[in-house]
Formats: structure tokens, C-alpha cells, sequence
């Protein structure tokens, strides 16, 4: 839960690319430090949000009123009052061409209506989810679509979006993201995250888009965080095993390359200086070899 606490709130925010080190984010998703500028700020917010969706999310009903309450806490940090509420000019979803030109990809609902949407929307959504017709897993994707669309705040629309899914999900039974970074899924397939929201945007504004590349995407990352969470439970297996044994375990189960970065991922409880220290004798017995150098070394079998 610690590692995904850590890569959730790294993952969600470098995808609107809000930075820190590695070392400073985990002293800040461990409570250890405070902020130190405005991208900490911003992730300091983001880890308190996602502590409350973790701990409450039971008591945590869907309404507009909620929306703005966990904006707010999302900027709690800033020295800015555009935390808590809605957007008071008209926002534009903008794109650069290869000829570094900027073109408006998307207008989002105007400020002035952005009230009665999120009014509308959350009602909307809660109806069809009380009226059972249709399952959750795709009224989620559907909701966060309208949201993003809506693009209710000036700033953390992005971040509030994934910060809901999570909620949703855990609302309706799906745990995962508690042991496995959605957010991170969300990161490593970035470009086809923003090609299908913009297919499935398409026509939005007239009622006649089509949700399903967006959906789709959805349930990709859900499955693709369950496999991974699936595989982590299969290490756990290995509990009666060396810390060594267990590491080459985890390279037998991989199919391909595997890096050092994807070994701490999967046992935190394993230390960098362990698997250098494994790595190396592993080698040294011809049982893997090396792949490339630098930041992108990697280790096959041998």
C-alpha cells in the first residue's frame, strides 16, 4: 500500500508535469518533510486527497459539494484561492503541431454553465448507478469523460479526474488501487490515455460521442492493474525463500527483460544494495545476462 501510495501520487502529477525527486516524493507521501515549492505543494495536496479517498472512501458520497471539498484539500498547500471552486473563465483543452504552432483541441463547457453540469452530471450518475441497468465499470469511464469535458476547475482537472476514479472504483467493490498505481497505468500508456479521450470528446458537446475507445482504455488499465496485482500475490509465495532465491524467482517468472527498478517495485521489502548484490553473482554465473547500459540496463536469461 506504501509503494502504491508513493508511485499513485508521483505518477498522477508527472502526467501534468509537476516534478520532484524521487527521494523528496517519498518524504512527502511518508508525511517526513514539508513542501519546499509550488510542484511539492501540489503533490503534498495530491497525497492528502488520496489518504482521505483511502480511508473514507465509504463516507464519501459523490455530489458537487464533494467535488469542491477534495479541490480544495488538493490545494490546501497553494497560496492561491482557486482551490474549492469552479472555474471563473472559460478554459480551452490546447494542442502544439510539429511546426510548434497552438491549436484549441477541445472548449470545455463555458464557466458561466459549469455549476448546473457538475449539478447534472453527478446526478445523473448516481441515478443510473441506484438504477443497476448498467455496470458500474462502464459508468465510471462514462462519468470521468463528462468531467473532463465539463473541466469544472482553472487548474487539477487532470489530477481530480484520476483522484475520482479511484473513489469510484472503491465505491463500487474494485480495491486494486490500493496495492497497484492506477495512476502509474495510467502513465505508462499516456499517449493512447490522451488519444482515446480526445476520440470519445469528439461530437461531445452535441450528445453524439462515442464513449467506447474511452471505456475501453478504462477497463485495459483495471485489467492490467489486477494482472499486476495478481503477480505481486505470487511473489508472496516466495515469503519462505532467501531474499536472493526470491529475486531470481521474479526473473523466471518474467517474460523478456527485466530491470532492477521493476525488482524493487515488486519486493519493497528487498534493498538496493540486495539485488546489485544478486544481480551481479547471477551474472557471474552465466544465469542472466546484461542488457544495454546507463538508465537503461535491463537483465535477461542468460
Amino acid at each position: 500500500m506504501e509503494v502504491a501510495k508513493i508511485q499513485s501520487t508521483g505518477a498522477s502529477n508527472r502526467i501534468e508535469g509537476i516534478y520532484t525527486t524521487d527521494k523528496r516524493l517519498e518524504e512527502l507521501v511518508r508525511n517526513k518533510s514539508a513542501p519546499r515549492n509550488r510542484n511539492e505543494q501540489k503533490i503534498a495536496g495530491y497525497r492528502d486527497v488520496l489518504s482521505t479517498i483511502h480511508e473514507s472512501f465509504d463516507y464519501i458520497h459523490l455530489r458537487p459539494n464533494i467535488t469542491l471539498q477534495l479541490h480544495k484539500q488538493l490545494y490546501s498547500f497553494a497560496q492561491s484561492s482557486i482551490g474549492g471552486n469552479y472555474k471563473i473563465n472559460d478554459n480551452y483543452i490546447k494542442e502544439t503541431d510539429a511546426d510548434g504552432n497552438e491549436h484549441i483541441r477541445f472548449k470545455p463547457t463555458p464557466a458561466y454553465l459549469t455549476a448546473d453540469a457538475m449539478e447534472r452530471l453527478c446526478a445523473a450518475f448516481n441515478k443510473a448507478l441506484e438504477e443497476g441497468e448498467h455496470d458500474p465499470l462502464l459508468l465510471i469511464p462514462m462519468f470521468i469523460l463528462d468531467f473532463l469535458c465539463i473541466h469544472p476547475f482553472s487548474d487539477g482537472n487532470g489530477r481530480m479526474s484520476r483522484l475520482l476514479t479511484l473513489l469510484l472504483f472503491y465505491r463500487t467493490g474494485y480495491m486494486v488501487g490500493k496495492y497497484i498505481s492506477v495512476e502509474k497505468q495510467i502513465e505508462n500508456s499516456k499517449d493512447t490515455y490522451y488519444e482515446t479521450l480526445y476520440y470519445s470528446s469528439v461530437n461531445w458537446h452535441e450528445n453524439k460521442n462515442d464513449y467506447a475507445p474511452f471505456i475501453r482504455y478504462y477497463l485495459g488499465t483495471l485489467q492490467k492493474a489486477y494482472s499486476e496485482f495478481e503477480e505481486r500475490v505470487e511473489y508472496l509465495s516466495d515469503k519462505g525463500l532467501s531474499k536472493p532465491e526470491r529475486i531470481k524467482a521474479i526473473i523466471d517468472r518474467k517474460i523478456g527483460k527485466i530491470t532492477k527498478s521493476e525488482i524493487l517495485e515488486t519486493c519493497p521489502d528487498i534493498s538496493k544494495t540486495t539485488v546489485e548484490r544478486t544481480l551481479a553473482a547471477l551474472m557471474k554465473e552465466g544465469y542472466i545476462v546484461k542488457i544495454g547500459a546507463g538508465r537503461l540496463t535491463a537483465y535477461g536469461r542468460g
